[in-house]
C-alpha cells in the first residue's frame, strides 16, 4: 500500500497541476496515503482537509449477498452526503479552475463517479477500481461532468497492482 501511494503521489506530481485540496476520509489507512502522496506535490501549504467520508456500501448489491438491509441504509446516507458535501460546481465568483484530490475507498469513488454522471448509484457495483488508481472527474461551472480517467494505474509496474 505504502509504494502504491509513493507511485500515485509520484504521477500526481507529474500532472503538473497545483492541487487546492486533499480531501481524505478519517481512516488510518488514508491518512496514511494522504501524507504519502502530500510529500509528491508541489505548492505548499497544502489545505489537507479531514472528512468525515465513509468507506461503506453505498448500497445492497442485487440480489442480495447477505449483509443486513439497515448497514446499506446506513452507508449509503452517509456516502451521499459527502456527494453533496464535496461534489458540486464551483460558487459563481470562483475565477479559476481549482483541483481537489481525494483520497477514500473505492466503493466511495465507484458510488461519485455514478452519481456525477446521474447513472444510477447502484452502478457501482458493476466498476473494479485498482488500490492507489487515479479517477479524474471534471465538474464545469455549467454544470456539465465528464469522466476522464477511471482507476488509472498504468504508471504502476504490474507486480505492484492490486484491488480489494
Amino acid at each position: 500500500g505504502r509504494e502504491q501511494a509513493e507511485l500515485t503521489g509520484h504521477r500526481l506530481a507529474s500532472l503538473g497541476i497545483k492541487f487546492d485540496q486533499i480531501i481524505h476520509s478519517s481512516m488510518t489507512r488514508a491518512t496514511e496515503t494522504t501524507e504519502i502522496i502530500s510529500k509528491h506535490l508541489p505548492g505548499k501549504p497544502r489545505a489537507a482537509r479531514r472528512a468525515q467520508v465513509p468507506r461503506h456500501r453505498p448500497s445492497a448489491p442485487d440480489p442480495a449477498a447477505g449483509r443486513e438491509e439497515l448497514q446499506y441504509y446506513e452507508d449509503g446516507a452517509r456516502i451521499e452526503a459527502a456527494f453533496r458535501n464535496f461534489i458540486h460546481r464551483a460558487d459563481a465568483k470562483q475565477e479559476e479552475d481549482s483541483y481537489e484530490i481525494f483520497v477514500c475507498h473505492a466503493n466511495v469513488i465507484r458510488y461519485i463517479v455514478c452519481r456525477a454522471l446521474q447513472f444510477p448509484p447502484e452502478g457501482w457495483l458493476r466498476m473494479s477500481l485498482n488500490n492507489g488508481s487515479i479517477t479524474h472527474l471534471v465538474i464545469r461551472p455549467n454544470g456539465r461532468v465528464a469522466l476522464r480517467t477511471l482507476g488509472d494505474t498504468g504508471f504502476m509496474p504490474p507486480d505492484k497492482i492490486t484491488r480489494t
